[in-house]
Order: structure tokens, then sequence, then C-alpha cells
């Protein structure tokens, strides 16, 4: 491994000595070996110098997808991850929706392996029943000894109460995480965007955010009956909010994200019948996303996703009906965040995911292993094409405005700037 030596940094990392301090970091065989404010410089060292340039430990995201097995199409592992840590992610979890669906452990070791020497390390999330039909739990043991770091159905919402309390039963031998998509699918009906003024002036139909919370409710009593972890991705309404509030206070271990185009956009956008906009769940009215933000500062919400979701162009370019939900977001994370919230919160919700999928989170000192992603909160630009890395270019942020820039990351002994 080069050395690495990077200049006239300033620390973003609270639980750091050097925590907002202009300072230079030595890196060797991907451990911090120094860090001073003056570092000289050899011919053996790599420098990294770049326009205000700031450091935190590195990023996590807890719900990305990359298509591969089975729609490399739209996303191949190693692409994918080669994105993730061009937008300044050193880890990511990747969902379970592949072609075969990631259910037993032989899927898991597939995608570990294809995801080997790469900067940004993949941690890989099994299904949580059988093909993500929500019918007969999964291999869970299996995958967790093979390497998954927690259990769930991608946009599939349990319906069947009684698996959603078995499967909380059975991962508390073995100290697992179920992540659970809180979704009432009879009451969702053939909605596509937010009940609500928007949804009846457009003539769209509307998903009561009932839909939503209801399930949560459930979810919620399911899990003060059985004990355990659960972890609620993509929460997107006021009453998840208070919901989730009341839940923690009464000590269950319950975590939550929200998706970052539920921060920055709302349902106003949907006018002009732009398929790239359908997410699930849905893009709300401005005072929930007001909401949302206000739950990220008080720490009701834990942490932030891109969520991210390759599409090809023939499940996605069609009418707003018929396409399919999914954002690309990887790219736009960071830009996208700084322009709603402060840059020391969008750090700490960027990294403290690690923490809830039981991912070793390190800070940045001496002698500690280098994990670290490099950017500046300042620049401000529009989000366009030509910012898009992924292989599928469904992202509802083109045309955004943006603040701040990743340079990278340097990651298992890698730096990639």
């Amino acid at each position: 491994m080069t050395p690495v030596l990077i200049k006239k940094a300033t620390i973003i990392d609270k639980k750091s000595a050097f925590h907002n301090q202009i300072v230079d970091i030595k890196i060797e065989n991907g451990i911090i070996t120094e860090i001073a404010k003056e570092i000289a410089s050899n011919d053996d060292f790599e420098v990294v110098e770049k326009e205000n340039l700031h450091v935190s430990q590195g990023w996590f995201d807890s719900s990305v997808s990359f298509g591969e097995p089975g729609y490399e199409d739209r996303e191949t592992i190693e692409n994918g991850l080669k994105v993730a840590a061009k937008s300044g992610f050193t880890a990511v979890a990747l969902q379970p929706n592949s072609f075969p669906i990631i259910d037993n452990q032989s899927h898991i070791k597939f995608v570990l392996d294809k995801a080997k020497n790469q900067a940004t390390t993949l941690f890989p999330i099994g299904a949580l029943t059988k093909n993500s039909e929500g019918q007969d739990l999964a291999e869970l043991f299996d995958m967790k000894n093979a390497g998954a770091i927690a259990f769930g159905d991608y946009k599939r919402a349990i319906q069947d109460a009684n698996i959603q309390k078995i499967a909380l039963q059975y991962v508390q031998d073995f100290d697992g995480l179920i992540i659970t998509y809180c979704q009432d699918n009879s009451l969702k009906g053939k909605g596509i965007v937010n009940e609500g003024i928007a949804s009846t002036r457009l003539g769209l139909k509307g998903i009561p955010a009932l839909a939503e919370e209801l399930h949560i409710a459930r979810n919620l009593f399911l899990l003060e009956y059985t004990g355990g972890k659960l972890h609620i991705p993509t929460i997107s309404t006021q009453k998840s909010i208070a919901l989730i509030k009341e839940a923690k206070a009464k000590g269950l271990q319950v975590t939550c994200s929200v998706a970052i185009h539920n921060l920055v956009l709302n349902e106003e956008i949907l006018s002009g019948f732009d398929s790239r906009y359908k997410v699930a769940p849905p893009l709300r009215d401005e005072a929930t996303r007001k909401l949302l933000i206000e739950a990220v500062l008080d720490n009701t919400i834990d942490c932030i996703t891109s969520d991210h979701n390759p599409l090809d162009i023939e499940h996605k370019k069609l009418e707003f009906d018929m396409a399919k939900d999914g954002t690309i977001g990887l790219e736009s994370a960071f830009g996208a965040l700084l322009t709603v919230l402060p840059l020391e919160i969008v750090i700490e919700k960027l990294t403290n995911a690690k923490t809830i999928f039981g991912i070793a989170q390190n800070t940045i000192a001496e002698n500690a292993i280098a994990a670290l992603s490099l950017f500046t909160p300042n620049e401000e630009g529009t989000f366009t094409k030509e910012n898009i890395l992924s292989k599928s270019k469904n992202s509802a942020f083109l045309g955004q405005q943006t603040k701040g820039k990743v340079y990278g990351i340097y990651n298992n002994g890698k730096l990639l700037v």
C-alpha cells in the first residue's frame, strides 16, 4: 500500500480530539499513524491536497440496490461500489432485491465475493422471507453466519402479523436485526402518490398516510410483545414520527431511517408527471417534509439513506402509473442533504447507522483504522446528467440545487479521489 498524506484537512468528527481542527493526516498500511498541524512530505507518500478539504469518519448507506445478480443491466456490484466510493461512502448495505432474491447463504457469499478488493465495503442484507414473498422465513441463521447484517424484504411489507412475530422472536437467539418496510397493501390499493390535494388535482390515485402508519403501529405492538430489534426504513408521515417517538420512550429497541428524497422534495414536483419522482413511500406534502427534517434534528429519525435503486429505462420512462418506484441517490446524497441540514448533522446521520447494524465505527485518531470520507461543504451547483456515475440514470435530483462536493474516500487501504 502506498502511504498517504492528507494535507490541511478540517476534521468533522465529534468523537475525535481533533474535531473542527485543521490538520495533516498520515496513513500507512491502512492505519492513521500521525495527526498533526504540519507533517513533512516525501516522495514515498501520495499527497492529497484539495480546496477547503474536510474529512470525516466514513459514511454508511443503509439501503442500496445494485441489481446483480440478475439485473446487471441496471447496475453491477463492481460499478455500484465505485459509484458509492466516488459519492463519499466507505460502506453500503446491499438490499436483497436481485434475481434471484438474496435469501440463502450461497447468495450472501456470491455478493460478498463480487465485492472483494473494492474501496467501499459491502454489507449484505438477507431477505426476511423466501423469495421475499412474505410466506415462510428464509435461512436467517445461515445467512447471518455467511455475513448478512440484517434481514428484510425490500419495499415489501409483511402482511402476515404472525410471520412478523415469529421473525422477531427467532432472531433474538443470535442478536439479529429485522428490517420491516411498513405499508398496509389493502389500504394502499392501486395508489401511486400521496393521497391529498395534489393527487386530487393531478387525477392520480392516492396512497393514504394511514397505510404506512397502521403497519408501523402493528409492528411496534408486535415488537413490544416479542422483544428484539426492529429497524423501520424510509418513514414518511407525521404520525409515523409520533409512533416511533412514543415507542422509543417506552424503551423498545426500534430505529428508523428516512430517504433523502423525502427530506428534500415534496409532492408539488409531481405536476409534470415525470416518473423519476415516483418513489415508495411517495413524496409527501411540504408540511410533512419539514416535520421529517425536525425528526432528524431531534433524533427520532436515527439515520438517512439514499435508498439508491437503479432502474432500467424500460421500467422507468413510462406513463406515471405504469413506471416502477425508485430513484438512484448515491451521487446526489451529500449535495442534496446539505441544502436542508447543517453539516455536522449530515455527517452524524451518514455515520451513525453503522451502530444500528453492528458495524464498527472508527473515530479519527492516531493508530485507528483509516475509513475516511473527503469533501468540501461550501461549493454550490446543480445536479446534472454529468454527475451521474451509475449505469441507470433514473435520478429524482436532476436539475436540483446542491451544496458541497465529494472528493472521494480512503478505505480498505485504498485512496479513491
